[in-house]
């Protein structure tokens, strides 16, 4: 197969599949597939959906709108800092270009429900018996299904940028806890109280629906039968989900883009907010043992990060950006044969361990305290007395649109898969406005346009 051929395979999109259309020049289709991403709706609703703090915190904190913006933008370092380190390697004919590793991270997130993991926990909750629910799932499902761009393909991207965005290679079904205690749990009746309801044991395997089987098998069609075997093999686990073990040389580096991004610019959040202090700092990172053997900067770090100057936080946060993306480079894995799976974007060891560290710090003192998880149990609440009600009246309380189709759904989980569809594309703001117009006395009117 030569170049051109070989090239015609990854920039189909799903519609020139179905209907046998020829595929478009490679720098047209990624530069439209990143359009397409920026222009959906789902793109534009991420502006009001919590990446760490409230949405009415400050007008300074992410949202999951500029978290993604942000992960592009390392992304497009990554792939250039590759270029620039990779005269006369051979993953250089298989690295993306900025277009598509730009559309590969700005979509990454578009799956993701209002309030965040406490939303995905919720909506997973309630659909435990029917497929599920999963944010890298529902993105997928964004991509191919919901999207406004094809009647019935969704945003349709090509077909390498949807591989790049597929984190997790693996059924829902396949992956879900086998193990008794979980299966008990599925078999309890639902919760009638969500206020006593406890959130740990419904975290979703990481997976895609059972319903976007046909869109991940053509996917994966280019590659062979063994290197497909191998990619979507499993980590089985006794005492939980089922994990799985590979991704795609795109994936890695948009992954990597997101760890950066979550440990590094969530790290600026917090300082800017002083919800974490100097001396913390300096106790559970500079004094960390890790650190101290695999050290990146030393106290000239600290002193700009936790100054009263936000330039000179700025710049401190620009150098540890700098430090991971400068140090990328790539590696093989030598089990299977098509690049696209073979290439792996890495981290050198001392990167890796501060990386993880920094994203370690991040989640103990920011995440997981309190006040945030507070908000997150509020979020839930709202999200499963939503998806109660809705269920509960459909002809009364879903828009037209929706009913449409709840009505022409053929089983009783198509119809909870449209529900969940509809409240995990809501903002948090839309989520607690329509939560306040069903459920508070003084709230709502007929003249409420939501």
């Amino acid at each position: 197969m030569n170049a051109i051929e070989q090239e015609a395979i990854w920039t189909q999109k799903y519609t020139e599949f179905l209907n046998q259309y020829p595929a478009r020049p490679a720098r047209i289709v990624y530069q439209r597939d990143r359009a397409r991403v920026i222009h959906s709706a789902s793109f534009r609703r991420l502006q009001s959906k919590t990446q760490i703090f409230g949405l009415n915190e400050s007008d300074f904190f992410r949202t999951r709108l500029t978290h993604s913006m942000e992960v592009a933008q390392i992304g497009s370092g990554i792939v250039e800092q590759l270029i620039t380190d990779g005269e006369g390697q051979a993953y250089m004919d298989w690295l993306p270009s900025f277009y598509l590793i730009e559309a590969i991270c700005l979509a990454h997130d578009l799956g993701h429900p209002p309030f965040g993991h406490g939303g995905e926990v919720a909506l997973n909750y309630m659909m435990r018996n029917d497929g599920g629910f999963e944010g890298n799932a529902q993105t997928l499902r964004i991509l191919t299904k919901l999207g406004e761009y094809t009647q019935d393909n969704g945003i349709d991207l090509s077909r390498r940028a949807t591989l790049g965005v597929l984190k997790y290679p693996a059924i829902y079904d396949q992956v879900v806890a086998k193990n008794a205690a979980y299966q008990q749990q599925l078999a309890e009746p639902e919760v009638s109280n969500f206020k006593t309801w406890n959130m740990q044991a419904w975290y979703p395997p990481k997976s895609i629906y059972a319903e976007e089987t046909a869109e991940f098998d053509w996917v994966l069609a280019p590659f062979s039968q063994a290197d497909r075997q191998t990619f979507t093999q499993l980590i089985p686990s006794d005492s939980g989900h089922a994990k799985t073990a590979h991704k795609a040389f795109d994936t890695t580096i948009m992954e990597l883009a997101d760890d950066i991004a979550y440990g590094i610019h969530d790290l600026e959040d917090a300082v800017a907010m002083k919800m974490v202090t100097r001396d913390l700092w300096q106790a559970q990172v500079m004094e960390d043992p890790l650190f101290k053997q695999h050290a990146l900067w030393d106290e000239v770090m600290t002193e700009r990060l936790f100054s009263s100057s936000s330039k000179s936080r700025k710049h401190a946060v620009s150098k540890m950006v700098g430090l991971m993306v400068e140090h990328v480079y790539v590696k093989q894995n030598e089990t299977f044969n098509h690049p696209l799976l073979r290439f792996q974007a890495c981290l050198p060891e001392s990167q890796s361990v501060v990386l993880d560290l920094l994203k370690r710090f991040v989640y103990q003192n920011v995440i997981s305290i309190p006040e945030v998880k507070g908000m997150e149990y509020k979020g839930q609440l709202i999200v499963m007395e939503l998806f109660k009600a809705l269920e509960a009246n459909t002809d009364r309380l879903l828009p037209s649109n929706t009913l449409q189709k709840i009505n022409k759904a053929q089983s009783a989980r198509e119809r909870k898969r449209i529900i969940c569809d509809y409240i995990a594309g809501m903002t948090n703001t839309y989520a607690s406005r329509l939560y306040e117009k069903f459920f508070m006395p003084r709230s709502g009117s007929i003249f409420d346009r939501l």
